[in-house]
């Protein structure tokens, strides 16, 4: 595992946001009492949604809101990488997958989009609107090649069709998330290819069976008595 350390430039100070303070507290709420510290990974990732990264005056605010032990919260946001430890792009924090299933489907391709447009990864475009990085398998093989864009995931990609992503967020675009190619979830390209008969699962060739041992049902005229 690389070592991961905080941003060297870091922000004075941290405030919870109300809603974020809200939710974090609504978060402490779900553990039994003196189990709050639980807690301490959704509130990172709360954390992360109000500012786009995690600072370290922030985890600071985190390990007094849950009685923790700073270093004990540092531990966390540096072991788990979906925390950022350095100011992302203002637009976009691009996420292209590198591992083999991606790589086979032409994954290179994107990661040379994202180098000519924002420069070396892991770090914020020269206009600090995009920040992009290669990472490790996102469970989307099947839709392979693919990057994560904020919170959503574009799937079945091209090295073009990432580029016109990329200028549509850079226009202020919001573009779909989803399959490129238009595929509904991991469906195979072109439509389905197996059980395209209807009446293979509507029930319509379904036979009237008799289940052995099965106590009669009692009589409309003795039910009656």
């Amino acid at each position: 595992m690389s070592v991961r350390r905080l941003a060297q430039v870091q922000p004075a100070s941290f405030a919870f946001k109300p809603a974020t303070l809200k939710a974090a507290q609504g978060w402490m709420a779900n553990f039994p009492a003196g189990r709050q510290q639980s807690a301490v990974i959704a509130i990172l990732w709360l954390v992360q949604k109000q500012e786009g990264w995690v600072s370290e005056p922030a985890i600071r605010a985190v390990a007094e809101l849950l009685g923790m032990p700073v270093i004990r919260v540092l531990e966390i946001a540096t072991f788990y990488t979906m925390f950022m430890l350095e100011p992302v792009g203002e637009v976009a924090l691009v996420q292209v997958c590198g591992t083999t299933p991606c790589q086979t489907r032409g994954s290179e391709g994107l990661l040379a989009v994202c180098q000519r447009k924002f420069g070396p990864s892991n770090h914020r475009s020269a206009d600090g609107k995009f920040y992009w990085q290669e990472v490790e398998c996102m469970g989307a093989c099947a839709n392979a090649p693919m990057a994560a864009i904020n919170d959503y995931y574009y799937e079945d990609l091209t090295a073009e069709s990432l580029e016109k992503l990329l200028d549509d967020f850079a226009a202020g675009k919001k573009p779909k998330p989803g399959s490129a190619i238009g595929r509904q979830g991991s469906a195979p390209e072109g439509g389905a290819t197996t059980l395209t008969d209807a009446k293979l699962y509507d029930g319509s060739l379904a036979k009237k069976i008799k289940i052995p041992n099965l106590p009669e049902k009692p009589s409309k005229a003795k039910a009656s008595a």
